[in-house]
Parts: structure tokens; C-alpha cells; sequence
């Protein structure tokens, strides 16, 4: 077994200079698609499930196919994340089942369409924290809703993100406050808020400066450079999947996502985890309308799940190697949760004090 944790991990990225997609999955399919190709380039791994996922698979389902994934690739550290909790008990639940890193997204309430006050993000967020620190496992919290600068409002996946205008200011997280919002909540990462959002809608054009804030990144890392730090709503959207999508009778409309270029130099300033789901998907389900366009008689539901997973671990394989996370597997050796809840207690994972200095290697 090599499940891992998040903050074990991210030390291992920030020392050694590299970021690491975050995968969600819902099914068997995709979870084999994200461990071959990570097997393929000896790349750690960070599988998340949402509470839709959690809902759609069943809690039960997933932990025992993270278990199996975990005994087919022994040698790939595996963190298993809970993307995007709404409240404690979704947070506890999924540490229930083994994940060994949460998300407790306290920019907005409980119900993830209202945007929440700081006080309220501080103080729920600080309780996960501690509840999660205790067996060990990793804490993500978000400052500023996420959402995008060109619409001013988000966008919602999954059941997730924030419903009507927002200000400008929400949109993004305020460099001053990250460094209160840390010190305050002792969280492992912190997701920004600096013009994403969720779904394929992101962009209507190639985004710049006015609509993609990295300035916001590039801030916080230079005031925060021991903080791990999470870009969601992170799909590039390639133009070469919506090309295929459309050409076997899907109609998305031109969109933009987050360029890679821009990703990478985000992990050039500190941006240590990259989610990516509408990639994902989009690979997927062209690969599903080929198949269905080209062989109309075809009805096993194989015949269309294998190109699909095939097409999904390509796109793996590319992230991890432009993101420089391939090579790193092997050189990881993984604590338990019971050491890392003693360096929690001990004071020695404090994130104003930095990573882990024998966190691996």
C-alpha cells in the first residue's frame, strides 16, 4: 500500500520543484486511466471525489477500488482527496473511508451556493483542520470564491459553485488576508481564487491578464513561500478535444481554458496541486461519440469504456509530464498518518515553518 498524504506530498513537489494534477473520478474507468499512466511515467498520484461522486459511486465503491488500485500499483504513492467539503461532516466521512486529505471549503456555506464571510471560512475551516490533524490526514482550505473575472460569478460543476454576481473582490484572494487566513487555520494548501472556474465555460476568449489574474499567485507566493498552493477549475479545455467532441456530433461551443503555459508558471510560483476534471471528461466522452458514430450497431458498453479510458490516460500521461511530476514516484518514501500526527502535534508541520525536511528521499 502507498497511500499518501497530501502534505507529504506537496513538501516532496515544493522541494522538488514540480506540481501534481489532481484527478477526479467517478468510476473504474478513469481510476485505472490516472494509475496507468502514472505507472507508465513513474508519477505520485492525487485522486479526488467530489460529494457527487462520493454520491453517484457510494462511499463504499470507492474505497474499495482505491484499494485495489493501491494493490495493483504498489510502487505509485496514491493521495486520496475529498474535493471540495461544504461542511465537517462531509469532511469526517471521507476521512471515515480513507481519504487521507480533505477540502473543507468554507468560502462558501454549507448549501456551496453562498458565498460565505471570512470569519465564518476561518472558523470552520480551523476546526477540520484540527479534527483531520489528529489521525494525521491533510487540510486544502479556499480564500476568495472561485468563479470567473470575465462573467463575475462561477460557474457550477458538480453541484458546486457559487449562484449569482459576485464582486470583483470575491473573485479574487487578497494577498494580506492568505497570510492571516494560514496563520490563522494552520491549513497543509490553500486553493486562490484568481479568475478559474469550474466547467468548460471558462473563458470566451484567450484569457490574459484581465480575466486570469497569476499576478494573484506570483503575490501570494512571494508572501506566503512555505504555503502550498491549489489552482481549481484548471482544465486547458484543448482545443483538439472539443474538435473531436464536435466532429461526431457534439456541440460545445468554442471556449478557452486555463493555458498549460500558464499553469506551469503558476508552479514555478508556488502552485504545488492543478484539479482537472472537464479534460477528463471531454476525452472521454469524445472518444464515446466516435465510437458511437462510427459503429451505430456497436452495443457493448466495453467497446466504448475502453477507447474512453484510453483517451483519458493519454491526457494523464501529458499532465504529469508537463507539470514535472513524472520521475518522482520512486523517489518517495511514505509516512504513515501515524507519524504525521505526531509531527502535527509536535509543531514540526507548522506551515509557517516550511516542508518536511525528510519528507522523502
Amino acid at each position: 500500500m502507498a497511500r499518501i498524504t497530501l502534505r507529504q506530498l506537496l513538501d516532496h513537489a515544493a522541494e522538488h520543484d514540480y506540481g501534481v494534477p489532481a484527478f477526479n473520478i467517478n468510476n473504474m474507468e478513469q481510476g485505472l486511466a490516472i494509475m496507468e499512466a502514472a505507472a507508465a511515467v513513474d508519477a505520485p498520484v492525487i485522486i479526488q471525489a467530489s460529494r457527487g461522486a462520493r454520491s453517484y459511486a457510494n462511499d463504499i465503491m470507492l474505497s474499495k477500488m482505491i484499494e485495489a488500485l493501491e494493490e495493483m500499483h504498489p510502487q505509485i504513492p496514491l493521495c486520496l482527496h475529498q474535493d471540495h467539503g461544504n461542511e465537517e461532516a462531509t469532511c469526517a466521512t471521507a476521512l471515515q473511508y480513507g481519504f487521507t486529505s480533505v477540502m473543507m471549503d468554507g468560502s462558501l456555506k454549507a448549501d456551496a451556493k453562498t458565498a460565505a464571510d471570512y470569519d465564518y471560512n476561518v472558523d470552520i475551516t480551523s476546526r477540520v483542520v484540527e479534527m483531520a490533524h489528529w489521525i494525521g490526514a491533510s487540510v486544502e482550505g479556499e480564500l476568495g470564491v472561485l468563479g470567473s473575472l470575465e462573467h463575475g460569478g462561477g460557474e457550477q460543476e458538480d453541484g458546486h459553485g457559487v449562484e449569482g454576481k459576485v464582486s470583483h473582490d470575491q473573485l479574487l484572494t487578497d494577498p494580506d488576508q492568505a497570510v492571516e487566513f494560514v496563520r490563522a487555520t494552520k491549513v497543509d494548501a490553500l486553493a486562490i481564487a484568481m479568475g478559474t472556474s469550474h466547467g468548460a465555460y471558462k473563458f470566451s476568449r484567450q484569457p490574459d491578464g484581465d480575466i486570469l489574474a497569476m499576478n494573484v499567485v506570483e503575490e501570494i507566493h512571494r508572501r506566503l513561500p512555505n504555503t502550498h498552493l491549489v489552482m481549481h477549475g484548471s482544465s486547458s479545455v484543448p482545443q483538439e478535444l472539443q474538435d473531436a467532441f464536435n466532429q461526431f456530433g457534439g456541440e460545445m461551443p468554442q471556449t478557452w481554458g486555463v493555458p498549460v503555459e500558464e499553469i506551469v508558471r503558476g508552479i514555478r510560483h508556488g502552485v504545488r496541486k492543478v484539479n482537472i476534471d472537464t479534460d477528463c471528461r471531454l476525452a472521454m466522452t469524445a472518444a464515446f461519440r466516435k465510437v458511437a458514430t462510427r459503429t451505430r450497431s456497436e452495443f457493448d458498453p466495453r467497446k466504448f469504456l475502453k477507447p474512453a479510458m484510453d483517451a483519458m490516460r493519454d491526457l494523464c500521461r501529458e499532465r504529469f509530464e508537463l507539470f514535472g511530476t513524472a520521475g518522482h514516484a520512486s523517489k518517495i518514501k511514505v509516512i504513515s498518518l501515524s507519524e504525521m500526527a505526531k509531527r502535527y502535534r509536535s509543531g514540526a508541520l507548522d506551515p509557517r515553518i516550511g516542508s518536511m525536511a525528510n519528507a522523502a528521499e
